[in-house]
């Protein structure tokens, strides 16, 4: 009964071929065992990290290896014809390398989950950091698979170097055409590597000042003063100049104070004084950078000019609100009058 033929082949090299087939996937269930009973539960005890992804990334590839190895095998002891032998081949070839560029494109993808997304997660500005480890996972994983594809085309007899050639006219077509998203794309991932600003960020560009809402790869999304949102393309960013507010150590406030001038030299001299002791007035008024000087003769007023800085995170707005109200109530004190626009007419009498 073994000896009878089915296909071009005996039964018995027919019941040889599956028991190698069948064999192969207990071996695979025994792997599977074994791995999650005693492998990982070794490599779990070691301070070293890179061996547990390393036997967890690998056992699905090897499965599938085993398993590929098993139908090799099981069939090239069976007479199949030169053609579906030559398919059978072919597709053992390109499998075997997708195999293998399937378990580094796992362990790379593991890495960096592992080692390089929880440094994201503890950065100030995540959302951002999240992008960068978004476009580093895909370009890795890009290039992995580009790699594997050629490597498996060019061990079934498939021109590479034709095949890229041709991809690459009609990629550059493709670029002459998209030249822009191209440019944005570059821009975008200028601007995740430079660092210019992050998420959340102030800035001024293009005479568009707002908030930093979303960075993508065509376009940054900034949420203005006024409440509207703006799109611009990432090009325009790399290419203008980019002022980051939120980056400023201290606000910058200067003011010109005009005085009258029946102001005599002793009450100009109490009023740089009072201005020279606003930080201790006014707590978000950095003591440090304080700059006092009486610098001009106008028209109708004696100028003083007044540097100071509002340090970081105080609020910009009720700073020098509590500033200037402060410097009214201290002037009107010291019976210092603020001038305005005057004009004094002298009339000459005749005899």
């Amino acid at each position: 009964m073994l000896e009878q033929t089915f296909y071009g082949n005996t039964l018995h090299n027919w019941m040889i071929s599956l028991i190698i087939i069948v064999g192969a996937m207990i071996l695979n269930k025994i792997i599977i065992v074994l791995n999650k009973h005693v492998i990982q539960k070794f490599t779990a005890k070691t301070k070293n990290k890179l061996d547990d992804i390393l036997f967890k990334m690998l056992q699905a590839p090897v499965l599938l290896g085993i398993a590929l190895a098993a139908i090799w095998f099981a069939a090239r002891r069976l007479d199949l014809g030169i053609h579906v032998e030559s398919v059978i081949a072919k597709s053992y070839k390109i499998l075997t390398v997708l195999n293998i560029t399937w378990f580094v494109a796992r362990l790379i993808n593991a890495l960096i989950e592992e080692y390089l997304v929880p440094k994201a997660d503890k950065n100030t500005y995540k959302r951002l950091d999240t992008h960068l480890m978004s476009i580093i996972r895909k370009t890795a994983l890009t290039i992995i698979w580009a790699l594997g594809i050629v490597m498996a085309l060019n061990n079934v007899g498939v021109n590479v170097a034709t095949l890229i050639a041709g991809l690459g006219i009609g990629g550059l077509a493709f670029a002459l055409a998209a030249q822009d998203t191209i440019k944005n794309i570059f821009g975008g991932i200028t601007i995740f590597t430079d660092r210019p600003f992050r998420i959340g960020d102030r800035i001024k560009v293009d005479n568009f000042d707002g908030f930093v809402e979303d960075i993508g790869i065509r376009s940054t999304r900034l949420r203005t003063l006024e409440k509207r949102l703006v799109t611009i393309p990432n090009y325009k960013i790399v290419e203008a100049s980019v002022e980051n507010i939120s980056e400023e150590p201290m606000r910058r406030v200067l003011m010109k104070l005009g005085l009258t001038y029946n102001t005599t030299p002793e009450k100009m001299n109490e009023a740089m004084e009072i201005l020279k002791n606003m930080p201790d007035k006014v707590r978000n008024v950095d003591p440090k950078d304080i700059t006092v000087a009486f610098t001009d003769f106008t028209d109708y007023a004696l100028i003083i000019t007044f540097v100071y800085f509002i340090r970081k995170n105080a609020d910009v707005m009720e700073t020098p609100s509590q500033v200037n109200t402060e410097i009214l109530r201290a002037f009107n004190e010291a019976g210092l009058q603020f001038a305005y626009p005057t004009q004094t007419v002298y009339l000459e009498k005749e005899n």
